[in-house]
């Protein structure tokens, strides 16, 4: 017989792991996201109850779903519009649940969290809501894991998430996919939140932690979750090699104390090779079903696939990146884009080249407050030898940057500097 820990334990696991597809089968039911979760809690304290006397299903997600979609259709039975709703579900609405032993069907669940992404990376959204709303409802995280992975409130994250289902609610948003234009600017919108929690996982924007790879991890699953049901969609198997080109390198890239390695000075030989051959599969997908040229998350994963390739720095193909980030500059213009360039182009045709193109786009607005402006701009002079400049540079990078690692890791460059 299980023990009540071991019992507790498997509950939370396998809610974690079911919920988002619990929820997105719900939300098909009563068109709500924020009721549907909250019948999804309520399964989950079915589960709390039962399975300590009963045990563990075989099949607990199933059991999940069951419970939760019961519970929805009850719910909807009870509303004074139950005729209008019966009729736009269907006449099989009173047995969409499966029996507890059953398994849904996948394929009815996949449409499902499908439509649950673009609910939640819904354009009516901040791009706060999105995040918070997708890690809560797709990461499967609670709102202190949320508020905590980006160091802030916990009541800052709860009133965004009801915020966002408010908002969703109010606009009576369709729980649907769209198609034609509509589809193309949601699913840019889908892509993006995946990436920015990635990128806060990959290079903790504040803390004194320069890595959260919980949050790595939760970007990357969306991201195959997403690539598997939309198997055409050449942008987002882009993003997914993106992501596992990146993820290959997340041992590497601190030393034992936690310290910020550069690119340059990490160890290859612990990148994740497995990774990296997702990597190249994904990319492969992403050129096998674009029909146009590549998008920027597929340039962008191009770009990570050259550093993968190598073995070692020296290897790199220095002059393919920086011909690869020029298409980028034209398929995505932004500064940021631009300073990348530019240290490609350092290490292609040297240190002078790049400190012009860096000085163009240094008054950009969105490169105020930059840290990592003045950070590459004191690398290309510390190659140049104006070594007292480079650590001026340095040194208002480290007063920039809201990650103290990355504050000491810029301090040690300027000090180097003399």
């Amino acid at each position: 017989m299980e023990t009540q820990p071991a019992t507790a334990h498997a509950i939370e696991t396998v809610f974690r792991l079911e919920s988002p597809r619990v929820i997105a089968g719900v939300a098909r039911i009563v068109r709500d996201v924020g009721i549907a979760e909250e019948l999804a809690q309520d399964a989950l304290v079915a589960a709390l109850e039962r399975w300590p006397r009963d045990g563990v299903p075989d099949n607990p997600g199933a059991w999940l779903m069951a419970t939760a979609r019961h519970r929805a259709v009850d719910l909807v039975r009870r509303r004074e519009t139950y005729a209008r709703k019966l009729a736009e579900l269907g006449r099989d609405l009173a047995t969409a649940a499966p029996s507890y032993d059953a398994p849904a069907d996948p394929d009815d669940i996949d449409d499902d969290l499908l439509r649950l992404v673009f609910t939640a990376c819904h354009p009516a959204l901040s791009p706060e809501a999105r995040t918070a709303l997708t890690l809560r409802l797709l990461g499967g995280l609670t709102t202190a894991e949320i508020a905590r992975a980006y160091l802030v409130p916990e009541p800052t994250v709860a009133q965004r998430i009801v915020r966002a289902k408010r908002t969703l609610a109010k606009r009576n948003v369709a729980f649907e996919v769209p198609y034609g234009p509509d589809r193309e600017a949601r699913l840019g919108s889908v892509l993006d939140v995946i990436y920015l929690i990635f990128n806060e996982g990959y290079a903790a924007t504040a803390g004194d932690d320069w890595l959260r790879p919980g949050l790595c991890e939760d970007a990357l699953r969306l991201a195959r979750v997403l690539s598997a049901l939309m198997p055409e969609e050449p942008e987002v198997h882009g993003l997914t090699a993106l992501l596992e080109f990146q993820a290959s390198r997340a041992a590497a890239r601190t030393g034992p104390d936690g310290t910020p390695v550069l690119l340059e000075d990490q160890d290859r030989r612990r990148w994740n090779r497995m990774l990296i051959a997702r990597g190249v599969r994904a990319l492969d997908r992403a050129g096998a079903t674009a029909s146009g040229p590549p998008g920027p998350y597929t340039l962008q994963a191009a770009i990570a696939a050259c550093h993968a390739r190598t073995y070692t720095y020296e290897e790199t193909d220095w002059q393919a990146i920086a011909t690869l980030y020029g298409l980028l500059a034209v398929r995505a213009p932004s500064p940021v884009v631009e300073l990348n360039r530019a240290v490609a182009v350092s290490m292609a045709d040297g240190p002078a080249a790049a400190l012009e193109l860096v000085d163009a786009v240094s008054a950009a607005p969105s490169l105020r407050g930059y840290h990592l402006l003045p950070s590459v701009r004191g690398d290309l002079l510390a190659r140049l030898g104006r070594v007292a400049e480079a650590r001026e540079e340095f040194l208002r990078a480290a007063a920039l940057t809201h990650n103290e690692r990355e504050r000491r890791l810029l301090r040690d460059r300027a000090h180097a500097c003399g």
